[in-house]
């Protein structure tokens, strides 16, 4: 993404170029209104370090055209700032850009407004007014989203341009800041399928948290990426050699796995030779078909680790990613890791959710026009719409901040149904979460539970990639209220607790 340096970067013309390659049909007079507006709304205005403020509302639409977001998104990300910053009212933006626009530039406002680092689920503080102002704040953010997902988007580019330019604050304000995008905004992005965001975002905050860590991992990996990257062109050229007269037209690149995914496997094992994806190879290719084609040239070469084979096209992540990924004994036996995807399943791996604003060139315009900017897969939306279930069942501001902690921004697993479905859960899932997640019935009519066939107990924490088969039995009372101390889904909860207030 390319950084905003000086106001001669600040070019109308440059933005209309970026959105005009992926919609030539975009309305570029509202982007242009937009553009002229908050250019003038923030004449004068500085940024604290010393730059004109309109290049961070600029830079955040060049993010989002970068996105390949729509016209309506790229004028609020343009306007962003102008409610909180300027003396602009919502009723305006709604009377000259739509009640759309004025939507989107309302719900960044509010997202703004929250400050993460003091919403805790703590008894002394549960009545302070000021904490259940943000904590309302928060449930408002939720049910955007459950609304228009590019609320979130835009808030995504507004923090990705605030942590480039995060040098001129504080010492405390950078760590503050980069805590906040590292437990709050990079876990979203996350969730919403945008694994070069995550990255990028993740890479950004952790120079500031952890400076000395930090260092040491660039000084750490600077001579290794140099070794492997010599040795990755010689494997390209080798893997263009095999895959040659295939009838494939694949696209063959390096990948190096970004810093701070480096030092969290490093605090687990600090040897970094055990670390095989550091740099790996990705071949992309025209169709699913030919993934699996490329598959077997490659293990006809080269011999694999068996255990190291993973098909998320068959079973995508729990965010939607889907590719192939071997490792093998490459040149001079070399551990290798090879990913093999699409083109559609490379956008929607890097760009997630804001990879399916793309604009079709085979599509009509009119089916284009009727296509829904709010638009977003279920897969990756589907747990906005858990949370506001669980926003309903709550009993109390201290239950809200709980489930979003768990069912947001906790890592997540995958556990299968024997059937091979797929479920995304929080890391600490039990049984009783996972029955709730495949269906309401099955949860209140579970009495026990098998893990990769063997039985197990109610509070069993369930591990990536377990097999869980859920006992039922169509007289069972349901659920026992002890289930509330085992189940962690707000999903599961709420469930559980709807069920004993009907029967007790």
């Amino acid at each position: 993404m390319q950084k905003i340096l000086s106001l001669k970067d600040i070019d109308l013309k440059e933005l209309e170029r970026r959105v005009a390659a992926y919609d030539k049909k975009a309305d570029f007079d509202l982007i242009k209104k937009s553009f002229e507006f908050a250019q003038d709304c923030h004449k004068g205005q500085k940024r604290k370090n010393g730059d004109c403020y309109f290049m961070h509302p600029f830079a955040a639409s060049l993010i989002l055209a970068d996105m390949e977001m729509d016209a309506k998104t790229i004028s609020a990300g343009l306007l962003h700032d102008v409610l909180e910053n300027c003396d602009v009212t919502e009723k305006q933006i709604e009377q000259l850009f739509g009640s759309e626009v004025a939507m989107l530039v309302s719900g960044v406002t509010k997202l703004g407004e929250i400050d993460f680092d003091k919403i805790e689920a703590s008894d002394e503080l549960k009545d302070d007014p000021k904490r259940l102002k943000k904590i309302e704040s928060l449930r408002k953010l939720f049910l955007a989203m459950a609304k228009d997902v590019r609320v979130v988007l835009i808030k995504l580019a507004d923090r990705h341009h605030n942590m480039e330019t995060l040098d001129a604050l504080k010492v405390e304000d950078q760590k503050r800041i980069s805590n906040e995008t590292l437990e709050i905004y990079a876990p979203l992005a996350d969730r919403l399928g945008m694994g070069r965001f995550k990255a990028d975002l993740e890479d950004l905050a952790f120079k500031y948290i952890y400076p000395k860590e930090y260092l040491k991992i660039v000084q750490r990996t600077k001579k290794i990426f140099h070794a492997k990257e010599k040795y990755l062109n010689e494997m390209r050229n080798l893997l263009n050699l095999l895959l040659e007269g295939e009838d494939l037209n694949p696209v063959i690149e390096g990948r190096a796995k970004h810093l701070y995914s480096i030092y969290k496997k490093l605090k687990k094992d600090n040897d970094i030779e055990k670390i095989y994806d550091l740099m790996a190879i990705r071949i992309i290719v025209p169709e699913k078909s030919d993934c699996y084609k490329t598959l077997g040239i490659i293990h006809s070469n080269f011999k694999p680790l068996i255990y190291r084979i993973k098909d998320y096209i068959a079973v995508p992540k729990p965010n939607g990613y889907q590719s192939l990924h071997t490792t093998v004994f490459g040149l001079e036996g070399k551990i290798t890791e090879i990913q093999i995807r699409t083109e559609k399943m490379h956008e929607e791996a890097e760009k997630g959710v804001s990879a399916h604003w793309h604009y079709d060139e085979s599509k009509t315009q009119k089916g284009y026009a009727e296509h829904k900017a709010s638009f977003a897969p279920k897969a990756k939306t589907r747990w906005i719409n858990e949370l506001m279930d669980w926003n309903k069942a709550a009993h109390s501001t201290e239950e809200f901040i709980e489930g979003l902690k768990i069912d947001i921004f906790k890592d997540r697993i995958f556990a299968f149904s024997p059937k091979g479905d797929v479920f995304d859960l929080p890391d600490g899932s039990t049984p009783i979460d996972f029955a709730y997640a495949v269906h309401t019935f099955i949860g209140d009519h579970m009495v026990g539970a098998r893990v990769n066939s063997k039985m197990i107990s109610m509070d069993h924490v369930l591990a990536d990639r377990d097999i869980v088969e859920i006992i039922i039995k169509k007289n069972s009372p349901g659920p026992k209220r002890d289930w509330l101390k085992y189940a962690v889904t707000s999903r599961a909860r709420g469930r559980i607790r709807a069920h004993l207030n009907k029967t007790e």
